[in-house]
């Protein structure tokens, strides 16, 4: 028996265990009521604890929770308490009130008990809050059925805009009257949609805009155009409200051009807004820097984009922002805001001093081992002086990558910074554009436990880093675990998936390449490599497989005319299918860029300018 490949695939269905108990720089790149068809729906047990709490001298405020839109049908029954529970005092409130949704309807009336987890749903970014991006549920797609003749394109799915953020997938739900797979869909014109994830069937669809509101428009800049409205991969959790939750954060405009981000839940079976949201996001932090007002500086919700992936752990939200083009003042913003009530818990600025440090990722999301929140910031203002801990003596953490803890409060616990981050940062060569991978435990060849992560940004070198360690700054040189230099072929926009104790990076300009993990250490150069180049923006691989067997790596590739590209995960250099191969039959337009197939049960996902792209066995 092969006694790595199994403990790495206990590793992940751990994860996916986790995700459903505790559901948990610059880029480069009109309200309507909801409606609903309603079923019977079963209660659900409500969750209760208010996860991690405010920093001292954070903004805890945030939140008029008033909604101008009501569900009917929903049924409210069961009992019972959830889990996330923090202590901490924080000083400042934050202003905010929040608007309206659109109205949710439903019919029906239920009771009983909410559904289990299933071990077939995808209910976050890249499948789990470690973001390995590896679905170990697949039995039906295989590498010797994944071929032109048996596999293709099954239909198109289409909605109101660009389709920015990955689809999310529930098995088995009770929804509509009947019992169906859902594709949960988030729009950039503000909209979610849950479809019948088989037939493309609506079975609702809700607004996030407020009364006499539109997205946002693009300001002016092309990396999210022409509007923006929900631009992050929603999260979802089975366990709270009546029938379970889908959060979003959506961006608008109002009548009087004012621009507002919020903070949604949404009932799975509905849409209709839950636990009194939507919640307007303001926030304040202590410091001189972007955008500060005596002493503090303040989020001004025009200025910034939610481009990374929500984050649910320990029952708290974790949003991060970005700018629009570097368009200044902003800075790096972390926001938490607790899944039960969606209030904010915790609130923590990366440049608080200075400037930049933006939280992108190319649409990556923060990733985590469970306690402790591990991603890759932009470009900006660094401190070079260090304190007696090694930590930057203003605070400033501009292109980092960086360990927070989340309890009683967010904090920065440990960082990595290359010893020329400088020099990197003014140049616009940092590590943000890339997002950061928790891998499993390893025991390297002395027999000692190495818990890692690994990601890559602008400069093209793969950064291993020791969880428990990081490496912190020295501008002689790098303290980082392992650094894998000049094998990515370009940038990284975007991130890498796992399996089988395989890294699977995609840069700019560069083939998909496999490194292999032995002893804890990564290979020094690919083992293996697909035959084919990836334009701009690269690719962020996913992968399907059975546990350790029939693993399938696959990719988006953007342009003119886009692909849904599949190879044998055990050797990239055999590519079982691509949507050219049969000329237009598999063909789905344009490209999107920052996009990462999703596949379930069967089937994969690809979103893209305007609907979402099927496919699956003939």
């Amino acid at each position: 028996m092969n006694y790595a490949r199994l403990s790495n695939w206990l590793f992940a269905l751990l994860l996916a265990t986790m995700l459903a108990g505790c559901s948990g720089g610059s880029s480069s790149s009109p309200g309507g009521e909801s409606s609903a068809t309603g079923g019977s729906s079963p209660a659900s047990e409500s969750g209760t604890g208010s996860g991690a709490s405010s920093p001292a001298g954070g903004s805890t405020g945030s939140g008029g929770d008033s909604g101008s839109g009501s569900g009917t049908g929903s049924d409210a029954g069961g009992g019972g308490t959830g889990g996330g529970t923090g202590s901490g005092t924080g000083g400042g409130t934050g202003g905010g009130t929040g608007a309206g949704t659109g109205g949710g309807t439903g019919g029906g009336t239920g009771g009983g008990t909410l559904p289990a987890a299933n071990a077939k749903d995808v209910t976050t970014y890249h499948n789990d809050i470690a973001r390995t991006g590896q679905y170990l549920n697949e039995t039906v797609l295989t590498p010797a059925n994944v071929n032109a003749t048996l596999f293709g394109k099954l239909g198109f799915y289409a909605v109101d805009g660009a389709v920015d953020a990955e689809p999310l997938y529930l098995a088995g739900l009770p929804i509509a009257g009947g019992t169906h797979n859902v594709l949960y869909v988030a729009t950039e014109n503000a909209s979610v949609y849950a479809l019948d994830a088989d037939t493309g069937a609506t079975l609702w669809q809700v607004s996030t805009l407020g009364a006499g509101e539109t997205p946002s428009d693009d300001h002016s800049c092309p990396q999210i155009t022409p509007t923006i409205g929900i631009t992050a991969t929603p999260v979802i959790d089975r366990s709270r409200g009546p029938h379970g939750a889908i959060y979003v954060v959506a961006m608008s405009k109002d009548g009087s051009g004012g621009y507002h981000q919020r903070i949604h839940a949404l009932d799975l079976t509905t849409g209709a807004p839950l636990f009194g949201g939507p919640t307007e996001i303001a926030a304040s932090f202590p410091g001189n820097g972007a955008n500060s007002v005596n002493g503090r500086v303040v989020f001004d919700p025009k200025q910034y984009a939610e481009r990374q992936s929500l984050l649910l752990l320990n029952g708290v939200i974790y949003t991060g922002w970005t700018s629009h083009c570097d368009f200044q003042p902003y800075s790096g913003w972390v926001i938490a805001y607790s899944a039960d009530t969606l209030r904010q818990t915790s609130v923590l600025n990366l440049t608080p001093n200075g400037s930049g440090g933006a939280i992108w990722m190319s649409g990556a999301g923060m990733a985590s081992d469970g306690t402790s929140i591990y991603f890759l910031d932009a470009n900006g203002t660094f401190d070079a002086t260090l304190d007696a801990s090694g930590a930057p003596s203003s605070g400033n953490y501009g292109n980092a990558f960086l360990k927070l803890a989340t309890a009683p409060g967010l904090s920065v616990a440990d960082y990595f910074q290359t010893f020329n981050t400088v020099q990197e940062s003014a140049a616009d060569i940092d590590l943000g554009s890339g997002g950061a991978l928790v891998l499993p435990d390893f025991t390297d060849a002395n027999g000692v436990l190495r818990r890692l992560a690994v990601g890559a940004g602008k400069n093209s070198n793969i950064y291993v880093v020791n969880r428990d360690a990081m490496g912190k700054f020295d501008p002689a040189t790098n303290h980082v675990y392992q650094e894998v230099p000049g094998q990515l072929g370009g940038p990284e926009f975007g991130m890498p998936a796992y399996f089988n104790n395989m890294v699977y990076f995609g840069s700019i300009g560069d083939p998909i390449k496999a490194f292999r993990i032995s002893g804890a250490l990564l290979s020094v150069a690919p083992v293996s490599e697909t035959p084919n180049n990836f334009g701009s923006p690269g690719a962020t691989p996913s992968v399907s497989a059975n546990g350790t067997s029939n693993g399938i790596v696959w990719a988006a590739e953007n342009g003119v005319i886009a692909a849904l590209h599949a190879y044998d995960a055990a050797n990239l250099a055999r590519e079982l299918y691509n949507s050219n191969q049969a000329g237009a039959r598999d063909q789905f337009g344009p490209g999107n860029k920052f996009i990462t197939p999703m596949i379930a049960n069967g089937k994969v996902y690809v979103g893209t300018k305007n609907g979402v792209a099927v496919f699956g066995l003939r």
